[in-house]
This record gives structure tokens, sequence and C-alpha cells, in this order.
């Protein structure tokens, strides 16, 4: 067992501010010399890339759908060994950033995958964000009800945000008073630390990173001057011994006089979207990754075996994407040699045709477009076919965030038949390009078939077959 420091930012529902106030906390605390281990609830991928920018390292996520209950506090111990926050010396913490309001789940199970299933999973405590604009008194009443829902989930302390004079912040403080929950702090409104926003939500770190830079400083001191970081790591620090082992990806192979399985993981602003864990899967297998960004590289990285190409904002970057015409190339034709590749969402919309009207790849017959209609989703799948990640018949789970539709939606051999019995995705023995996300700590086996896979066709992926864009491979 093992005693974590460590706490949950949830809030009352979207916009009261937990994401301000969560980063703002893990720069503050950074700032005060502790290591800070960053996590997020759920499957998003935005908001990790603030708070990794607020600590340095990578923002990790804890969501029971897609890695199952078990594997939660074991990440979350991995997240915090690997950030150094988990030391014997005491001088770390983690931060788990909430989703949503503090009990929605998934849709329709209930507090399934919801920010307190995984502060009951964690055991730890939380720290509730009140969007105090517009209230007074009855902020208590709303602090009352969500202390009382569950007695399993222990409400430690209350921030009180977008609080608007001195004035407002006693009327709230002496409401609360009876409660005897503490207040950490409250922060004034402050138009000039708004994040911008986008059709998904915050438009991601990486694609500003300079912006960020300049913003975190100022929420850093807001953070300080507003709430007593003192009594939040007590509240950290009472959490209980948490008797999970950390989750592992494996051991590294030894070398064995051959190079090792070289993958290529499309990165940068266009690509913004992968989980932490993918990669140390993918080292355990034996493969050496390599983040390449398609905004600018003219080609693969050489020595490629393999390409991985996850989430994003292409739609956002398409012209440049387009523009970049050697790569559309290399791609197409290594993916018609057989080099095995692998695409979620923003993945497959470059791999296609066309993206609103611009040249991609061509690897897939595909067109795809913005639309105004948002798909969000968790979904439960199986394979239909031997792909270079997973066997045909294999059944996961994973998420669905969009607003883009690729037309036709999937090829002669989809990829997935999802639990309604849609067909959907396009799959061969080298290729899996698909809406659907997943997280592969849940997906046993999945890094180490993709290496393995790219180390069996290297000798095809080398050998260029000159066929044409159709999208039609030889597999």
């Amino acid at each position: 067992m093992v005693n974590l420091p460590r706490v949950v930012i949830a809030a009352t529902r979207s916009g009261d501010g937990k994401t301000t106030v969560a980063t703002g906390v893990m720069a503050a605390l950074r700032a005060s010399g502790l290591r800070v281990s960053p996590h997020k609830v759920g499957p998003d991928y935005i908001d990790p890339s603030y708070h990794a920018a607020a600590c340095g390292v990578p923002g990790r996520n804890l969501d029971p759908w897609l890695t199952g209950e078990d594997l939660v506090a074991p990440l979350l111990r991995h997240g915090a060994a690997k950030s150094g926050a988990a030391g014997a010396d005491g001088a770390g913490v983690a931060v788990i950033e909430g989703v949503m309001g503090l009990f929605d789940g998934a849709s329709g199970r209930g507090d399934f995958a919801s920010t307190a299933h995984v502060a009951r999973l964690t055991g730890s405590p939380v720290i509730l964000v009140l969007g105090a604009a517009g209230t007074s008194r009855s902020i208590a009443a709303t602090v009352h009800g969500f202390a009382g829902w569950d007695p399993s989930v222990r409400l430690a302390g209350v921030v009180l945000n977008q609080v608007s004079s001195d004035r407002h912040e006693a009327l709230l403080r002496e409401a609360l008073a009876p409660l005897n929950i503490p207040v950490v702090g409250a922060l004034r409104r402050d138009e000039a630390l708004r994040t911008p926003s986008r059709h998904l939500g915050l438009v991601p770190a990486g694609e500003r990173p300079a912006s960020v830079d300049a913003w975190l400083p100022g929420l850093r001191a807001l953070v300080q001057r507003g709430l007593d970081l003192d009594l939040l790591m007590r509240i950290a620090r009472s959490a209980p011994d948490l008797p999970a082992e950390p989750w592992s990806p494996g051991e590294s192979p030894k070398p064995q006089g051959t190079r090792r399985v070289r993958v290529a993981v499309a990165a940068g602003p266009a690509f913004t979207f992968r989980y932490a864990e993918h990669d140390e899967l993918l080292a355990a297998a034996g493969a050496e990754v390599v983040p390449f960004d398609p905004l600018a590289a003219a080609k693969l990285p050489d020595g490629t075996d393999a390409l991985v190409a996850g989430g994003g904002f292409p739609q956002v970057h398409a012209e440049a994407l387009a523009a970049n015409t050697s790569l559309l190339d290399d791609v197409r034709s290594r993916a018609a040699a057989g080099m095995p590749v692998v695409a979620e969402c923003a993945g497959l919309l470059w791999l296609g045709e066309s993206l609103d009207g611009r040249k991609q790849c061509g690897v897939l017959p595909a067109r795809a477009r913005m639309t105004p209609k948002l798909t969000l989703a968790y979904r439960e799948a199986t394979a239909l076919k031997d792909t270079p990640l997973l066997a045909v018949g294999t059944r996961v789970r994973a998420h669905e965030f969009h607003r883009t539709v690729s037309d036709p939606a999937h090829g002669e051999h989809p990829a997935w038949q999802l639990a309604d019995r849609t067909e959907t995705g396009w799959a061969a023995p080298g290729l899996l390009a698909s809406y659907l996300h997943l997280h592969w700590a849940g997906v046993p086996g999945a890094a180490a078939r993709l290496a393995q896979t790219a180390l069996a066709r290297r000798p095809a992926a080398g050998q260029l077959t000159g066929r044409s864009a159709s999208g039609r491979r030889g597999d």
C-alpha cells in the first residue's frame, strides 16, 4: 500500500470552471516545489494538454469505461510514479480533474465513469468548484445536496469561482458556514484568464503553446492569492492508503541484433490527442516511437515500419495538410505497400480522399466534412476482421467525439460492429481506421500485436507497389 496525497477537483456542472481551477492548482502546487501528477476523469484529451503545460509531465486519463474499474487506481499510481509524485519523501501530489458534474456518468448507466465513481475507486477526497455568479445564500443548498447525495464520496472542501466582489464572497462564506465544509478559497472573475473554445471544447494547448505559456503565470498567481494551498494539501494528505499496485506496460525486450520496429506517430497541432500509455505500451513491446508533425514533415520518419494517426483537429489545418503533398504521397504509397496503419478519428479523416474539399492521403476512398451535429458517446464494439491492432472477434469499449462525417462510413470490410448492429470503420490485416478511440491499457496485447505485425511486414513495407490512391489495398 502507498499513501499518495491526492484530491479530485469536481464541479456541480460543466461550465463552473473546474479546468481553470484544476490547472491553476496544478501550476501553483508545482511552483511551491511539489511534484504534481495530473489526471483527468473520462476520455477527454483536451484538458490534459493544459495539465501537461502546468505540470511539465503528460496529463493522464482515468476512465472506468475504457480501461475497466480495476485499472483506475493502478493507472493513477503509475502516473504518479512516472511524474515523480509518488516518492517516499512526500513531496508529491496527484490532482484529478473531474468531468461534467460530480455525479454525471455514462448515459443510461447511472454514475458509472463519473467523477464520483473515480473518486470512490481511488479513495480520493473531493473539492467541489462552485460557479458562484448570480447566487448567494442558495449556494449552501447546492453544497448540502452534493455533500449528502452519496455518503461514499467525501466532499472535503469547496472553491468559490466567478466571485464578483468582497461583499459577494462574504455572503457566500456566511451561507456555507453551518455546513462545516471548508472553503478552500475564492476566485474572482477575470476575463483575461478565459481560454478560447471551439466546437469540441477548449482549443488544445498543443495548438497554442505560446499563448498557454503566457496564460499560465496569471492563472497560477490568481490561485496563489485566492486559495489556501496549505488547506488543500492537508485535504490531499488525508486520503487513505491506496492498496492497488501500479499498472505496468510491461518490460521492454532486449535488442536481438536487428533494428527495433519503428512506429511513426502523428503529432503536432493537427494531431494533439493520444494517451501517454500508448507510447509506453509500444516501447514495452519493443517498438521505437517516433512522433512527427504531418503539417511539416516532407515524408514519414526514416525507417518507419508502422503508422499511428490518432485524434486531433485536422479540419482546422486541412489546407496545410493538403499542401504537404510529398507526405500525402508517401503515406499513400507506403500503406499500399503493406505498412500497418492504425487511425482514430482525426487519422481517419486524414487517410481519406478529402476533408472539407481539400485533398488528403487517399488511402481510403472516403470524403469527410464538418457538420453541425455532435457525436459524443461511449461505445461497445466487436472487431469484424483481423487488423494490425486486434484479432477478429475482439470486443472493446471505446468512445466517439466528433462533428465530422466520413462518407462512406466503411468499405467492403467494416472494422467494427457496434452494440446496435451498426457497422463502421475500415479494416484489413494491415489497416484499422475508424472514429472509435480506444485506450490500449484496456485492450491487452494491442500494442504488441501492432509491433509484431510491423516486424512481420517490414520487407513488404519497403517495396512500393505503385498502386493508385483509390484506397484499395493488396491485403
